[in-house]
């Protein structure tokens, strides 16, 4: 090795040095977009240490962004002197001055377009600099056409959809000129949340509601992600917004949580009937909060079926296997679910998604109930409509 090039190599190994030192301060040490641990990236543009993952983002832009691996890619001495300037927390302090509380920040493990928009709204847009940005989901009203799936036929056609705070409802329309809606979903019991592989579109959105106590869903999505994210976080206002008025004294850390959830779990497995003498049919099962419920297709708008998971204080207990006399299950590994009334039978075809599944009813069974989730059991305890 000639010494100019051994010259060159212990420089960038300075550099590199300088960069570790650099991960270690605080905010650095995990990925400025989503939190995930490790940043492997730097944006030389913004200031700012990614993940992997991430990095996709800004290498798709670079007209926002210029990216260089931090432990790969050669660098030069004022391209650390300005991630030294720079870093994780300087950039959230410019960027990130006025999310609104509702606002879901996006971490690792959500979908492409919610993480790609939040990309967008911080570095793009400055949605969380200037207020007046955030108008399509921040003022109470949201309307427009939506791709929504026929409850009948399977088919997505357009159809109106409108958002009132003041009414307290979200409402959608079968012809565009109707003047009555063909469904109101009130504030109150809505949910939302990303279901893009079981919709088929990268920006599908899976709305819940409570219709006569039981879940009623809906699919929907739009070609174009940012108008899809911003109807997900004027779900989310509108609720941020009803539960202020509900608890008056309860806190913004205390609401957020409540605003969306995601399903804990869904998947296959079989299942029995009551007597546990039918044979085993598959189905599809989610496990949204408490319920747990059951479809003959991932995408039908009504369960089958809902079984309430309560906790081990009221005498809920989950068990791999099956009892011994248990017959007509294809599937080998079974789970039973013990509730103060009777037991549920299921079965999984893999080892691996058996114990998925025991591990999500474990953590439900394990949370104490709340006083509203005991009065909710008298109305949806338990209740099976149908294999």
């Amino acid at each position: 090795m000639s010494g100019a090039e051994q010259q060159k190599q212990e420089k960038q190994q300075k550099m590199r040095a300088l960069l570790q030192e650099l991960l270690q301060r605080a905010g650095n040490g995990t990925c400025a977009d989503c939190g995930a641990a490790d940043p492997e990236w730097a944006s030389l543009t913004l200031g700012v240490f990614v993940c992997q993952a991430c990095s996709t983002f800004h290498k798709a832009n670079p007209n926002i962004s210029r990216v260089k691996s931090v432990y790969l890619d050669p660098w030069q001495a004022s391209e650390v002197e300005f991630m030294a300037s720079a870093g994780n927390d300087a950039a959230k302090a410019k960027y990130e001055q006025k999310i609104p509380a509702f606002y879901y920040r996006p971490t690792h493990t959500d979908c492409q377009v919610l993480r790609e928009q939040w990309f967008r709204a911080r570095y793009e847009r400055d949605e969380f600099v200037y207020i007046e940005k955030q108008e399509p989901y921040s003022t109470g009203y949201r309307e427009g056409f939506l791709w929504k799936r026929g409850r009948d036929n399977g088919q997505f056609l357009s159809r109106k959809f409108i958002l009132s705070e003041r009414e307290g409802s979200l409402k959608y329309f079968n012809k565009h000129d109707a003047r009555e809606p063909k469904a109101v979903m009130r504030i109150e019991t809505l949910n939302a949340t990303f279901r893009p592989a079981k919709i088929g579109s990268p920006n599908g959105l899976q709305v819940t509601y409570l219709r006569d106590n039981s879940t009623r869903n809906i699919f929907v999505y739009h070609e174009d992600g940012k108008e899809m994210v911003d109807w997900f976080n004027a779900i989310r206002a509108a609720r941020f917004h009803y539960l202020q008025v509900a608890f008056p004294g309860a806190s913004d850390a205390d609401l957020v949580p409540k605003l969306t959830r995601n399903f804990v779990k869904e998947g296959y497995m079989e299942k029995t009937g009551p007597k546990q003498t039918e044979g085993f049919k598959k189905r599809w099962f989610t496990m949204d909060d408490r319920r747990l419920m059951y479809f003959k297709d991932p995408l039908d708008a009504y369960a089958r079926g809902e079984v309430f998971i309560g906790s081990k204080e009221n005498n809920y207990t989950v068990l791999s296997g099956l009892p011994p006399s248990t017959q007509g299950n294809r599937w080998p590994f079974g789970i039973t679910i013990v509730t103060p009334d009777r037991k549920f039978l299921f079965a999984c075809e893999t080892e691996a998604e058996q114990k998925d599944w025991i591990a999500a009813f474990q953590r439900v069974i394990n949370r104490p109930m709340l006083p509203q989730e005991y009065a909710g059991t008298q109305t949806h305890t338990h209740k099976v409509t149908g294999m």
